[in-house]
């Protein structure tokens, strides 16, 4: 095997996303990736949105100790249980569907986490009018894509749907 490591990458796999570019002889880097040259920027604007949401925190957070009321006395420094009084053993036995809703919170709310990349590669196919190669030669479409997401809802609906019939939501 002679060559570069970039030449033989092209010739191992010549339908690779990207182009396989020489640097320093040995170091391949990616160009010409459905999203553009710069493999950090499908991710700057997730991390814009979370630096946006920690610094809004951090401000309410400020403002709120600055500018709030600031009353004292028994009732104010006194436990706060939920509205309920703080009697009796903290290591009471919960009931089991609190831990149920708030896994299918947990579980509805990681996969709402999913359709973030998938808009950004969504928004880009769509305003490109051009496919996203899938390997093999396959390409995926906007249509493709739509279909992809719909099928992703309604697996989601499907669960919803199980998760009501068995009577989660029910708290009587």
């Amino acid at each position: 095997m002679e060559g570069t490591t970039a030449e033989r990458i092209r010739a191992d796999n010549p339908e690779s996303l990207g182009a396989a570019k020489q640097v320093d002889d040995e170091i391949p880097v990616m160009t010409d990736l459905p999203w553009g040259g710069d493999p950090i920027e499908p991710y700057r604007s997730i991390a814009a949105v979370i630096g946006a949401v920690i610094l809004l925190g951090g401000v309410i957070l400020i403002l709120a100790h600055t500018i709030g009321p600031k009353r004292k006395g028994p009732v104010k420094d006194e436990t706060y249980e939920s509205g309920m009084p703080p009697i009796g053993d903290a290591r009471q036995r919960f009931n089991v569907r609190f831990y149920i809703v708030a896994m299918l919170f947990l579980l509805f709310d990681v996969e709402v986490v999913f359709l973030w990349p998938w808009a950004r590669v969504f928004a880009n196919v769509a305003r490109q009018g051009t496919s996203l190669p899938l390997g093999g030669g396959a390409v995926a479409d906007k249509s493709f894509l739509a279909m992809e997401m719909v099928l992703f809802m309604v697996i989601l609906l499907v669960g919803y749907v199980y998760a009501w019939r068995k009577g989660v939501f029910e708290w009587d």
